[in-house]
C-alpha cells in the first residue's frame, strides 16, 4: 500500500473512532437527560393511553399524568428505569456502526472516493443489521426494566445482569433476541440516517469549499440532527411494534405475534 493509502487508512479509523467515542458520549449525555420522557413514551407504545383517559386527552396531559403516575407509584427511580443498560448499549452500538459502515465503505467506494447513493444505503444496511445482532440483548433488557412497574404480580429485574441471566434462563436465545425480527426490518433507519447525513455533509462541503473533515461543528450539528429527525420520523411506526414485541414476546404463543402481523398489514 503506499504512503497516500496508508495514510487515507489512518484517517478513516481516526474519524471511525472519534464518531464512536462522540456518539456514545452524545448519547449518554442525552438519554440521562430525557430518560423520564423515554420511559414514558416505552410504556406508552406497549401499552396504550391509560384507562382514566377516553377519546382525545388535551395537549400535553398524556404526559403530566405519565409523570405523576410513576412519581406516585415508583418514585423517582421510577423516571429512570432502563437508563444503565441504554448506556452499556450507547458506545457498541456506535462502534459496531461506524466500524461496520466505514469498512463496508471502504470496500464499494469508487475510483474517485465517492459513494453512490445505493453503496450507501447498502452500507448503511450492513452497519444496521450488525448493530441490530450485537446489542439485541441490551435493548430487551432495556425495555423489560422500563415496562415492568406497569406488570403487577412479576417479580422485578434486580440489573443488567441479573435480567440477562433470567431471561436466559427463563426464555433461552428466543428471549435475548426478541424483537430482533423487527428490529432488522427497521434497519431501514440506519439506511436512511448515515446516507442523509453523508449526503448533507457533502453540501456543506462543496458550498463552503473545504472537506467533509473540515466542517464546523455547527454543521455537522445540523447533518447529525437532521438526518436523525429524517430516520426517525420515517421509521416511526416501526419503533411502536419493536418495543411491544421485546416487552410481551415471552407471553406470546405465536411465532408472529399478532401486532407484528398487522404492522406488516
Amino acid at each position: 500500500m503506499s504512503e497516500a493509502g496508508r495514510r487515507g487508512a489512518r484517517e478513516k479509523l481516526r474519524e471511525a473512532a472519534c464518531n464512536a467515542v462522540a456518539g456514545g458520549s452524545a448519547g449518554v449525555i442525552s438519554a440521562t437527560v430525557l430518560c423520564p420522557l423515554d420511559v414514558i413514551k416505552t410504556r406508552l407504545q406497549v401499552y396504550g393511553l391509560p384507562s382514566n383517559f377516553s377519546g382525545a386527552p388535551p395537549p400535553g396531559r398524556v404526559l403530566i399524568s405519565g409523570f405523576q403516575q410513576i412519581l406516585k407509584n415508583e418514585g423517582l427511580p421510577g423516571l429512570y428505569r432502563g437508563l444503565s443498560p441504554t448506556i452499556v448499549a450507547l458506545f457498541p452500538t456506535w462502534a459496531v456502526t461506524f466500524s461496520v459502515y466505514n469498512h463496508v465503505k471502504g470496500v464499494l467506494h469508487s475510483k474517485d472516493g465517492e459513494l453512490s447513493v445505493q453503496a450507501n444505503v447498502l452500507a448503511a444496511s450492513c452497519a444496521g443489521i450488525a448493530t441490530a445482532t450485537a446489542t439485541n440483548p441490551l435493548w430487551v433488557v432495556k425495555t423489560r426494566l422500563q415496562t415492568q412497574g406497569m406488570r403487577p404480580g412479576v417479580v422485578p429485574y434486580q440489573s443488567i445482569l441479573s435480567a440477562l441471566q433470567r431471561i436466559a434462563k427463563e426464555e433461552g436465545i428466543r428471549g435475548l433476541y426478541s424483537g430482533l425480527l423487527p428490529s432488522l426490518v427497521g434497519v431501514a433507519h440506519v439506511a436512511i440516517q448515515l446516507p442523509v447525513y453523508e449526503k448533507v455533509k457533502l453540501y456543506f462541503a462543496r458550498r463552503d469549499n473545504t472537506t467533509v473533515y473540515n466542517l464546523s461543528p455547527t454543521h455537522v450539528a445540523i447533518c447529525s440532527s437532521g438526518s436523525k429527525v429524517a430516520a426517525s420520523i420515517i421509521t416511526y411506526p416501526h419503533e411502536v411494534q419493536l418495543w411491544a414485541w421485546d416487552s410481551c414476546w415471552a407471553t406470546s404463543a405465536s411465532v408472529f405475534p399478532p401486532l407484528f402481523v398487522e404492522f406488516l398489514q
